[in-house]
Formats: C-alpha cells, sequence, structure tokens
C-alpha cells in the first residue's frame, strides 16, 4: 500500500509540492488564532532541526544524540550578541550558525573517526557538557536565571514583531533548509555520502574521502540547528538551559526515526505528526504522555525502520522513468 502511495506521490510530485506550499501560506491566513499559528511556526521550527538532523542519522548513518547542544549554542550565541552587545539580529543569526558549526568542527575533528556506539556516547557527554557550561557560566549565560527580553527578529528594517510574520520567517528557513538538504543529497557529495552510510569500507577502498565528507555533513547539520537555535531564541525572547538539556536531543531524534531515516519527505512528517499530536491530546491530560508513548512504541513494532524509511522516492522515480521510456520505445 504504502508503494503505491509512494508511487502517487513521485507521479504527482510537482502538484504535491505546490499544494503543499499553498496550505503553508494560507494556513495564518484560513487560521488566525495566535494559538494554532504558534503550534504551526513551532512545526517549521523542528522540520529545519529534524531535517540538520536526518543528515547525520539517516544520510550519514551516524547516531548522534548532540543535537541540542549545537541547537543551544546557536540560541545563547544570538541571544548573547543581541542583549549585550546589540548586534543586529541578522549578523547574530549568520553568527549563530557559523558559531555552531565551528563547534562541530572542533567536536568532529577526533570524534568522526570514532564509530557506532563510541561516537554516539561521545555525543551523549558534549551535549551534557554544554548543558552544564550554559547553567554555570553566570557571567556570560545567566546560568539558570536564562536571558530574557531577547529582540524580535528584524532584517533591514522590517520587524517580525507578529505571530504571522515569525510564521513566514519559519516558513522561509524551512524552504531554504530542504533546498539545501536535497541539492547535497543529490550532488556528487550525497551520493559519497551514501556509499559512506552504507559501507564505509568500500567506499573508502573506491577513493572516496570517507573523514571529509562526514565532516563537511556535520558542520553543515551543525550550522542548520544552529539557526535554528537562533530563530527560537528571537520567537520565545527567553532562553534556559534546560531547553537544550539531552530529552531535548532525545525528541529530536525521535522525530527522525518515526517520519524515516534518510528521508526528506519523513522529516516533515515525523516533525509535524510529534508536535501537533501531543496538542491535540492535551484534553487528555493524565493521560496524554501515556497514549504519546504508546503509539510511538507500536510503529517501531510495526515499522521500525519509521514511515517512509524504506521508501526511496529518488529510486522509484528512476524506476518509473525507466519504465515509461521502455513504453515509448516499443510504441515506436
Amino acid at each position: 500500500m504504502l508503494e503505491k502511495l509512494a508511487q502517487k506521490m513521485v507521479k504527482y510530485r510537482i502538484p504535491l509540492i505546490a499544494l503543499a506550499l499553498a496550505c503553508a501560506v494560507l494556513l495564518p491566513f484560513l487560521f488566525p488564532d495566535k494559538y494554532v499559528i504558534r503550534i504551526g511556526t513551532l512545526s517549521l521550527l523542528f522540520i529545519m532541526i529534524t531535517l540538520s538532523l536526518n543528515l547525520m542519522v539517516g544520510f550519514l548513518g551516524q547516531m548522534s544524540f548532540g543535537h541540542a547542544a549545537f541547537y543551544g549554542i546557536g540560541a545563547y550565541t544570538a541571544a548573547i550578541l543581541t542583549t549585550t552587545y546589540q548586534v543586529p539580529f541578522l549578523v547574530a543569526f549568520i553568527l549563530s550558525g557559523v558559531m555552531a558549526g565551528l563547534f562541530g568542527l572542533l567536536l568532529g575533528l577526533p570524534v568522526l573517526k570514532l564509530k557506532g556506539y563510541y561516537f554516539t556516547i561521545i555525543t551523549m557527554v558534549f551535549c551534557e557538557i554544554i548543558r552544564v557550561v550554559e547553567l554555570n557560566w553566570m557571567s556570560l549565560t545567566r546560568g539558570p536565571l536564562g536571558i530574557m527580553a531577547i529582540p524580535k527578529p528584524e532584517i533591514f528594517g522590517f520587524l517580525f514583531d507578529s505571530p504571522q510574520r515569525l510564521y513566514f520567517f519559519a516558513l522561509v528557513m524551512v524552504i531554504l533548509s530542504t533546498l539545501v538538504v536535497h541539492n547535497l543529497m543529490n550532488s556528487r557529495i550525497g551520493y559519497a555520502i551514501l556509499s559512506i552510510r552504507d559501507d564505509e569500507l568500500a567506499a573508502e577502498a573506491m577513493g572516496i574521502p570517507v573523514f571529509r565528507f562526514k565532516m563537511v555533513i556535520f558542520i553543515i547539520s551543525s550550522m542548520m540547528v544552529g539557526l535554528a537555535g537562533a530563530f527560537y531564541a528571537a520567537y520565545t525572547s527567553y532562553i534556559d538551559p534546560s531547553s537544550f538539556a539531552a530529552s531535548q536531543s532525545n525528541n529530536m531524534l525521535v522525530m527522525v526515526i518515526f517520519g524515516g531515516l534518510g528521508n526528506v519527505v519523513g522529516s516533515f512528517i515525523g516533525a509535524i505528526v510529534l508536535t501537533v499530536l501531543p496538542e491535540l491530546l492535551r484534553s487528555l491530560a493524565q493521560y496524554r504522555q501515556l497514549i504519546y508513548g504508546v503509539l510511538l512504541v507500536v510503529l517501531m513494532m510495526v515499522k521500525p525502520q519509521g514511515l517512509l524509511g524504506d521508501i526511496n522516492f529518488k529510486y522509484i522515480r528512476q524506476r518509473m522513468e525507466r519504465k515509461d521510456s521502455t513504453t515509448e520505445e516499443r510504441e515506436k
């Protein structure tokens, strides 16, 4: 059934993309309630985060539990620059991505040479180290008090001070992030990354610079989530270390696995469903977490690779194109 659905999605991919984009654009106009727009904005934020983490976990095959650390680095960089040093948001936004990417570089140099559980454990430790630094460096981060009164984004004199404007800011971020991931994974680097994921020794034997490509993906992934953190800081106007704990990394990873590892569409589904679902279950306050957990467990038992984890849209598209070309040749 999913295979047939995937074929339909591939066949009508352009109209579906246009429809999804139209729905996203019209959402704040059709549902002007601030609560709905807030859920939509958070969904877009987590889509960007999930896309960045899927680069590491799904496409590269490196299980990381430290993504919240880079999320926090981006958020604190933007918050400190805009509140303490009155740096314009656009500059702080860019520097947040650069700072997260720099930490990705410093961590990746020694860590990406490790494999399996060793890499996973180091990323967990790194996440906790960053959280402890954020909690105890009072002169810079204000520790458990957090950073308050973070100004809203302002770019070239245009202030994003309303829920609708912040929503569209997040939507633009998602569109750009999707284009980056899509173009990257359909480039020479993307094919090399997939070969490294499938068989690292074979990829290295074929002359692929394994470590270099791992570093590229690790840095890009870190920069993307750092930019998401910068937006989060400006969106909420307040951050503290509890927002970037290891539990947040777990939530990000669950979204990736739920939607499907190595699948861009799955990143959208995982982020949206697992952001909206807890809100839909809010009326069942006593049982919300229980229902949420049971649904996840059932999914992992039925489809451990995620909803779309075993669907290769690129392969389906190529197969359909070959079938169409064969049919045309026979008709001639």
